[in-house]
């Protein structure tokens, strides 16, 4: 096992092409239970297998995969895919069906169960929680709740970055401290068949092969944490904010045309126009691009078509920033989701990475959702200034800023 560890960080450090980017639970596995956000506990170790040649995303995966290899196994790439972890005695999810067709929750029907505490740690300036949600069966959803202190029922934030993502951001101490700093709460998660979600599945299944799922169940999961949130009665729930990234901002979009409990929406680099998407996106292997551009499968994503749902977006204020040198959506996409956005909307095309690196060096990336906020809720800080206006960075910030989401900490 140390030597495929081995194998894969020379392989991705040489640049040969051969770089995992998606990895999931073997058969019979049990998903990890976090007990504290800086310890956790491992039922049993899980078979992680790896495939995929690309070089997107090297750097962001390579370590987290080549250390859970570790535990992984050759032959679990032909063991048969498990079902749902679940216990067959368990009736909580009895009756539980979903509607993949429509990002609203009307023809759905999923059941809370009680949630679970993970941790509470009380730190110097804020609070930070981790709940394990559940309302589907084998999926249980880490949600991490930071709330600073000192502030009654303050606004939140919901944070949705794009696939892939881990949940890690959540726990660095310097984001916690950014996101909470003017008196905001911040609400973190991921998307379906991401992360922690990932398991279970055969290989063959990811979140691009099953995007009408991806899609479908993350708007119904932004909806039903915000169901949760309500029910605490410590947060503002007249003061919803979001901020989303990548296939992240496509969920925000869906998610927000069919709740208007989200008032404002930032959405940075929206995966969109499948058709276009799914023929020239580099993020697509070119060994199963021709599955995904077939008839049947985009007539399922063409339910879920960002495009067609961005003129119908509630929030009340909503931003659409886009990256001209973003290489996951093609120009051609771009074009058509800013020609999509609803009367009203911020446009923020940023044409080159200088430009770009100015606007979220610092804490800039979150000055204009918190100042959008300060219109809806009576426990938002005067502190949340309007947003200031684009600088310049030296090289050495430009590479700081690179490793998104990270690019929120602060920067000298």
């Amino acid at each position: 096992m140390l030597g495929n560890c081995a194998l894969i960080l020379i392989r991705a450090l040489a640049g040969s092409g051969k770089t995992p980017i998606r990895a999931g639970l073997g058969k019979g596995t049990t998903s990890v239970v976090p007990l504290s956000r800086s310890k956790c506990v491992r039922a049993s170790a899980p078979e992680v297998r790896f495939w995929r040649p690309g070089d997107f995303f090297r750097s962001l995966l390579v370590l987290g995969i080549a250390f859970l290899s570790l535990a992984g196994s050759d032959t679990a790439q032909v063991l048969p895919a498990s079902p749902p972890v679940a216990d067959p005695s368990d009736t909580r999810f009895k009756g539980v069906d979903e509607d993949w067709t429509s990002p609203a929750l009307t023809k759905s029907h999923l059941r809370m169960v009680p949630p679970l505490i993970g941790s509470v740690d009380e730190e110097t300036k804020y609070t930070a929680e981790l709940i394990r949600l559940q309302w589907r069966w084998g999926d249980p959803l880490d949600v991490h709740i930071i709330k600073p202190k000192g502030v009654k029922k303050p606004p939140v934030v919901l944070y949705l970055y794009g696939y892939p993502s881990e949940t890690d951001i959540f726990r660095d101490e310097r984001y916690e401290e950014a996101v909470t700093k003017d008196g905001f709460a911040a609400v973190g998660f991921v998307s379906a068949l991401t992360g922690h979600r990932y398991h279970d599945r055969p290989m063959r299944e990811w979140f691009v092969s099953e995007l009408q799922e991806s899609l479908a169940t993350s708007a119904h999961d932004v909806q039903m944490v915000l169901n949760y949130l309500a029910t605490r009665g410590d947060l503002d729930m007249d003061c919803i904010g979001m901020f989303t990234q990548g296939s992240g901002s496509s969920i925000g979009i869906l998610a927000s045309a069919a709740d208007p409990r989200i008032k404002v929406l930032d959405t940075l680099d929206p995966w969109g126009d499948w058709p276009t998407w799914m023929a020239t996106s580099p993020l697509v292997p070119e060994e199963e691009r021709a599955a995904y551009v077939k008839p049947e499968f985009l007539k399922k994503v063409a339910l879920l078509e960002p495009v067609e749902w961005l003129p119908k977006v509630q929030a009340k204020r909503f931003r659409l920033q886009q990256t001209a040198f973003d290489s996951i959506t093609p120009t051609a996409a771009q074009e058509k989701l800013r020609a999509a956005a609803p009367p009203g909307s911020q446009i923020a095309l940023y044409k080159t990475q200088p430009e770009y690196a100015a606007a979220v060096t610092g804490r800039k990336q979150l000055e204009w959702i918190q100042h959008e906020l300060r219109a809806f809720g009576e426990n938002v800080p005067a502190s949340a200034q309007p947003p200031q206006q684009l600088g310049t960075v030296n090289n050495r910030q430009l590479d700081r800023w690179k490793a998104f989401p990270y690019r929120l900490l602060p920067r000298e």
